[in-house]
Formats: C-alpha cells, sequence, structure tokens
C-alpha cells in the first residue's frame, strides 16, 4: 500500500447519478468511489500511479431537493469538430432554440444539497512506473498541490455544473452527522473498461458515518 491521503471535499450541490435511471437524473445517497476517485485524479494523476479509495466519511445530513432545467438532446457533431480543427476557427455549440433541430428538453433532477465528505485513499505504483518515480516523490508532489488548491482541472461532485471544494485534512476528522448504522443499497462502484464499459457495483453501507469501501468490497 502507497502513502495515504485523507481529503475534505464540499459543495452546495451534488449529483452522483444512478444509472438505472434513463431519463430522469437520480442521486444516489451519498458519493461513490469512482466519483471520489475522479476528484483526486483531478488534483494529481500520472500513469504510474493508480489512486484507489479506502474510506468516504459522509459529514453532513443527506438532504435532496429537485430542479428542472432545459438540456439538449444532441452533441456537436464530429465532422463540425473536425472542420474547426482543420481550419483553425469556428463555431462549436449548438443553439437550443433551433427550429430545425428541436433539441431542446426539460428534464428534472433529484440531487443533493449542502454536501461534505472526507475521502480516505492511498495510491499504487503501476506497471508504467520508470525508475524515476517513486512513493516519495509522488505523495509529496500530491500533497503540495492539495495544500495549495491546485488541479489539472476543476474538480466537480458528479456532474460538470456542481464544483466540488476541496482541501487537505491533516488534523482529526470532523464527526459526522450520522451515528447509527445504515444501509444504501447496491452502489456504483467502478467502471470496467476493458471488458465494454461494464458497470461493477458493491453492497454499500454506512456505520457511523464511514463507508469503509475497502472492507465491503471483499465480500462484494
Amino acid at each position: 500500500m502507497g502513502y495515504g491521503i485523507k481529503l475534505k471535499v464540499f459543495g452546495d450541490y451534488a449529483c452522483f447519478t444512478r444509472p438505472e435511471m434513463k431519463v430522469e437524473r437520480v442521486s444516489y445517497d451519498v458519493i461513490t468511489p469512482s466519483a471520489a476517485r475522479g476528484i483526486i485524479e483531478a488534483i494529481y494523476w500520472k500513469p504510474a500511479i493508480r489512486w484507489v479509495i479506502d474510506k468516504i466519511h459522509v459529514i453532513n445530513e443527506v438532504k435532496f431537493t429537485n430542479i428542472r432545467r432545459n438540456e439538449v438532446s444532441q452533441k456537436v457533431s464530429d465532422s463540425a469538430v473536425k472542420k474547426v480543427m482543420k481550419n483553425g476557427k469556428g463555431e462549436l455549440y449548438l443553439l437550443a432554440s433551433d427550429i430545425k433541430g428541436k433539441i431542446r428538453q426539460q428534464r428534472a433532477s433529484m440531487i443533493l444539497k449542502d454536501v461534505c465528505y472526507i475521502i480516505e485513499a492511498h495510491f499504487e505504483m503501476t506497471e508504467r512506473a520508470g525508475d524515476e518515480d517513486t512513493v516519495q516523490k509522488h505523495y509529496n508532489i500530491a500533497l503540495r498541490r492539495m495544500r495549495q488548491g491546485q488541479c489539472y482541472h476543476q474538480p466537480c461532485l458528479g456532474t460538470r455544473e456542481f464544483v466540488a471544494n476541496f482541501e487537505i485534512v491533516e488534523n482529526e476528522v470532523a464527526k459526522s452527522f450520522y451515528e447509527e448504522k445504515l444501509d444504501l443499497g447496491w452502489m456504483l462502484w467502478d467502471i470496467d473498461f476493458k471488458n465494454d464499459m461494464t458497470p461493477m457495483f458493491f453492497r454499500a453501507s454506512m456505520k457511523s458515518g464511514i463507508i469503509d469501501v475497502e472492507d465491503l468490497l471483499k465480500v462484494r
């Protein structure tokens, strides 16, 4: 096991979408391990290391709210992207008011509000690590970036519009709102990209506000 870190992530809203919901977005009760890893990778990632989520502390009470918004049902075409790349100029956007496309759709979402989590994670060296890659080197870089609030791209709480604020935790972990044991049901653990992007699930439970991912995966 590599060196571990504790990262506090928080924000006004979050949406960790359940994959079984096709049209309307409905969030899980808490952050998923894959979403937690994505936040850390947005801060620091290299081919030589692989982040592993150990525990998730749910600090705030789980609260849901509903929103309704206009979305578009199409994406910018590949041909349009290639044309702009070739010419070096152009417009890459969709007009929801386009009469021809009729692409605007109104959708509802059930999202979380006022979320706060503390993620315990460690990294492991991969087969792509070279002689210059050491555990101490990557650990120190990761710590420095987390302390300074640096990231490769803005981490998010499930979807891009919900920004994830973060800070390193170097003292005691804050106490959770929850004290009892709760069954959270089946939750998305990760996506197997080597096997046709097959979703992988685990039975999540929370004890005193802590989801012990490493322990739960042993009985998945």
